[in-house]
């Protein structure tokens, strides 16, 4: 698999089963692990709209044997670098109160426990993060579509709890996201919303390679959505000058 190759629901079982064979053969019985599946893998765990994740990101509890074990099945199958890490433990959306409040998902090999982080939560951090080139929009409105689908629609207000449980406060969350949090819920056409959302990620993502490639190591955590806006207007700007022509 190379870094461009995606994780699906079925390859990322048989990924984790390896891992905790792995593990059993370098750490023994006696110390079991824990995995906390965060983002696009909790979804593809979880939902159908999501098929794939290019990474897995998760909280781990284990040995340090886990690490090697990760390097070893990376090695041995040809993952990615890095294909199961912790690097969202450094961002916002990260909370210390994810392993408490994350259900099970699976045991393999009897050493390996998988838990998930469930709908609310999920949407929490999503909010949290709110980037407009990632999958973080149509995530949100994709939870909230499969959710609606299945006769067990989220609420508002549940969602608002988990961000106050994980965060501390509702004003934690960036304005843009705020918003958003009030658009889904003054519609409830949220297939409409997350095909939308889909399309919108689509050009974000265009226009920052667009980007990438004009200015060659330029972007940065700290301005991507300042660029993003930036060229969205120039874009928009240009596409209607021809129109008016």
């Amino acid at each position: 698999m190379s870094a461009n190759t995606p994780f699906t629901r079925e390859n990322l079982n048989d990924y984790l089963k390896a891992l905790a064979k792995e593990f059993r053969r370098l750490n023994g019985t006696k110390m079991p692990a824990e995995i906390v599946l965060i983002g696009g893998a909790a979804i593809l765990a979880n939902y159908g709209f999501r098929e794939i994740t290019y990474d897995v990101d998760a909280v781990i509890v284990a040995s340090g044997a886990m690490k090697q074990a990760i390097n070893n099945v990376g090695d041995k199958l040809n993952l990615p670098n890095g294909w199961l890490n912790t690097d969202f433990t450094r961002t916002e959306s990260y909370s210390d109160k994810l392993l408490q409040v994350s259900v099970y998902y699976k045991t393999f090999s009897n050493i390996l426990q998988v838990r998930t982080v469930s709908a609310e939560y999920l949407v929490a951090m999503k909010l949290m993060s709110g980037r407009r080139y990632k999958n973080d929009i149509s995530d949100i409105y994709g939870i909230l579509w499969e959710h609606q689908k299945n006769g067990e629609p989220l609420s508002k207000e549940s969602i608002e709890q988990a961000i106050i449980e994980l965060y501390g406060n509702l004003e934690k969350l960036p304005k843009v996201s705020a918003g958003l949090l009030e658009k889904a819920f003054e519609s409830d056409d949220y297939e409409k919303l997350y095909n939308l959302s889909r399309k919108d990620e689509k050009e974000a993502k265009e226009i920052l390679i667009e980007f990438e490639e004009q200015y060659p190591n330029t972007l940065k955590t700290e301005n991507i959505e300042s660029v993003l806006e930036q060229m969205k207007r120039k874009r928009d700007s240009h596409i209607g000058g021809i129109y008016e022509r």
